[in-house]
């Protein structure tokens, strides 16, 4: 585990809010200089704490407003790695998360409207072994 003071965690806070802020932008958020703002973000990297920098796209503004979380259950035989790859097949599945105990698998998707999200459903219960599926329409959400 990483130890990490609270200037680290303002840095975090701060690319993650905007990952392409500069260093300097950075630097005097926290009061370092810029040089010393770097160094830490390179730290950072090194220790794996940032692995990586992205961007935050608007999923209504592609045409895909409907968002959903899918619990799938498997044949207890199943592997976690089939189920998974079966599951990044699927162009509406945004994330697939594995989980202990029931269900196996919460699966986030991403439709254009409800009969679309059906269809995708549809999809993920064909797929290979799974037995059953539960679906959440997400009404609102909040992130860090």
């Amino acid at each position: 585990m990483v130890e990490l003071d609270d200037v680290d965690l303002q840095l975090l806070a701060l690319l993650s809010a905007d990952g392409r802020a500069t260093f300097s932008d950075l630097a005097s958020r926290v009061n370092l200089s810029v040089a010393a703002t770097k160094r830490r973000v390179d730290r950072l990297r090194a220790q794996k704490v940032i692995t990586g920098f992205t961007a935050t796209v608007d999923q209504t503004a592609l045409g895909r407003p409907v968002e959903a979380f899918t619990e799938v259950r498997y044949v207890g035989t199943s592997q976690p790695e089939e189920m998974m790859a079966e599951m990044t097949r699927i162009p509406e599945v945004e994330a697939v998360y594995t989980i202990a105990g029931d269900p196996d698998m919460l699966v986030k998707v991403r439709a254009r409207d409800h009969s679309h999200l059906q269809q995708v459903i549809n999809h993920l219960r064909r797929g290979g072994k799974a037995t059953g599926t539960k679906t959440m329409i997400v009404l609102g959400s909040w992130h860090r």
